[in-house]
């Protein structure tokens, strides 16, 4: 018998009170923004009611709690049966598409630091060492949301986390009306939070949708063309509207997507395997990572994260500056970095027909290499070696890393159970952009040894190595069964096993005449 499904949002009236109070204050905030425009869009120097302020802060808080309370699953929520088979081909692409988009919006939050700090800088009248502190909180904001909305994806599930931290997205772009570097340094913190959020919980919600023979595929291209693709949107944004409005409106035009990804919300199914499990059985403490049989799991995963994230928060930080002191190479170095990231797009498509393919592990140690073998060129030749090995060298660098972070959310999604899925990909998440806290500085002293970039390559090069190494001794395999993690029964297994075989029978059945729910609705 056929289970009818539940309200896609259990609160409905509060959670869209929550969304209509949090726009307000934005609103609030976009209309001082608007009214500096005859001061330059200079708002350190505007003259505002603090009372109106206040309010409109208080105004998004409360929204945002409110939104946040009615998406929370109710404890007295009874079982439901996964829903899988319920879901077409047209729902499973548009769930694609939707969180693509997601995922697009994320990267451009981190992205858009780079293009803001020159503008900021002279408004605050800040030093160079002042205007570091931006990317360093707002990377640390991402560490710590990585751990929380991670976890909190394996306790309140993987549809209500994503709304709550698109809800935090709508209402920290007001960052670009802060008065002050301090409120600007606050607003980023919390917007780095949501940003956290988004991968690990996608990535788990997509493994447990999509059919096991294509989902690795889907994903790890997903995952590397968003990266690309919220550079992209982000330096666009920046080259067409910071001349015109300057370095706040950056801000302000993620806006609109924001608001849309709250739009789709509905067509935002939640795991059914997920669902299930939660009526069927116990939560597993989050200090399973760290016992067996996930230890080597956890370990491999974050050497790996680890080491990608020293070479891209870390070494590639300084690599624009360096290549600008050489100047051998025969174009700007923004020019050089530009059309190496491009090469990111065939990168992740060979990657993902590599890691469906041939062997995921294998796939993951390819790309290990390739980044090592660009980091060692580097310290063999330095800046001033032959300037087409130096170009070469150059993409090869963006080619590997680029295939390293494609391949880490997804492979870490499909090798964890169920139960701690999204878990461990807070965990990767985090591991990966603590290099944005603890990298630059630690690079930065590197350079001023003897050997400078050519010291500093090598130096990123061997925890690479050693990541390469483990995945390939220790790594697991995605398409093996997952042992469960200490505590837990063997439920994880069973649920993924049924919804795997669900999704196949519906891939089987599109064409009939099964009913389209707008989503694997539970």
């Amino acid at each position: 018998m056929s289970v009818p499904p539940a309200s896609l949002i259990p609160r409905p009236l509060l959670f869209w009170t929550g969304v209509a109070l949090t726009c307000a204050g934005v609103a609030e905030h976009v209309w001082m923004f608007i009214d500096s425009a005859s001061m330059h869009f200079h708002m350190a120097m505007m003259d505002m009611s603090p009372a109106i302020m206040w309010a409109a802060m208080a105004a998004i808080v409360v929204g945002v709690v409110l939104s946040g309370f009615a998406v929370l699953p109710p404890r007295t929520a009874g079982p439901a049966a996964p829903a899988a088979a319920h879901a077409t081909t047209a729902s499973r692409r548009r769930l694609i598409a939707i969180l693509t988009f997601a995922l697009l919006v994320d990267q451009m939050k981190p992205a858009t630091l780079a293009f803001i700090s020159p503008g900021l800088r002279a408004e605050y009248g800040l030093s160079a060492a002042d205007v570091s502190w931006l990317p360093t909180v707002a990377l640390t904001g991402t560490v710590l949301g990585s751990l929380v909305w991670g976890r909190a994806a394996d306790r309140i599930g993987r549809r209500a986390t994503i709304l709550i931290a698109s809800l935090l997205f709508l209402g920290t772009t007001v960052c670009g009306a802060m008065p002050t570097f301090a409120g600007t340094l606050a607003m980023c913190a919390l917007m780095g939070m949501a940003a956290g959020g988004m991968l690990p919980v996608v990535y788990a919600l997509m493994t447990e949708s999509l059919p096991p023979g294509r989902r690795a595929a889907i994903m790890v291209l997903q995952a590397g063309l968003t990266t690309t693709g919220g550079y992209m949107a982000a330096s666009g944004l920046a080259a067409i509207l910071i001349p015109l409005a300057g370095w706040r409106v950056t801000w302000f035009a993620q806006l609109p997507l924001v608001l849309v990804l709250i739009a789709l919300n509905r067509w935002i199914p939640e795991s059914a395997a997920f669902t299930a499990r939660q009526t069927r059985a116990k939560q597993v403490p989050a200090s399973a990572l760290f016992k067996p049989p996930q230890t080597a799991k956890t370990l491999v995963v974050s050497a790996y994260a680890m080491a990608w994230g020293l070479v891209y928060w870390g070494f590639i930080t300084f690599l624009p500056s360096q290549l600008e002191s050489a100047g051998r190479h025969g174009m700007s170095a923004a020019t050089l970095l530009f059309l190496s990231s491009l090469l990111a797009i065939p990168t992740c498509a060979v990657g993902a027909w590599l890691y469906m393919h041939w062997s995921a592990r294998g796939t993951m140690v390819v790309y290990a290499a390739l980044t090592v073998a660009a980091l060692l060129t580097l310290a063999a030749v330095g800046m001033d070696g032959n300037r087409t090995i130096l170009l070469a060298t150059v993409m090869l660098l963006f080619v590997g890393t680029a295939g390293v972070i494609a391949l880490i959310g997804p492979y870490t999604a499909e090798i964890y159970p169920l139960a701690i899925r999204g878990t461990a990909g807070g965990w990767a998440a985090a591991v990966g952009k603590s290099g944005g806290a603890f990298g630059p500085p630690l690079i930065a002293l590197v350079l001023s040894a003897p050997g400078g970039i050519r010291t500093a390559a090598a130096f990123v090069a061997l925890p690479m190595a050693l990541a390469g190494i483990a995945v390939a001794v220790r790594g697991s395999n995605p398409q093996a069964a997952a042992p469960t993690p200490q505590g837990t029964t063997a439920l994880d297994a069973e649920l993924d096993e049924l919804v795997s075989s669900e999704v196949v029978a519906a891939e089987a059945t599109a064409t009939t005449h099964l009913p389209s729910t707008g989503g694997v609705q539970t």
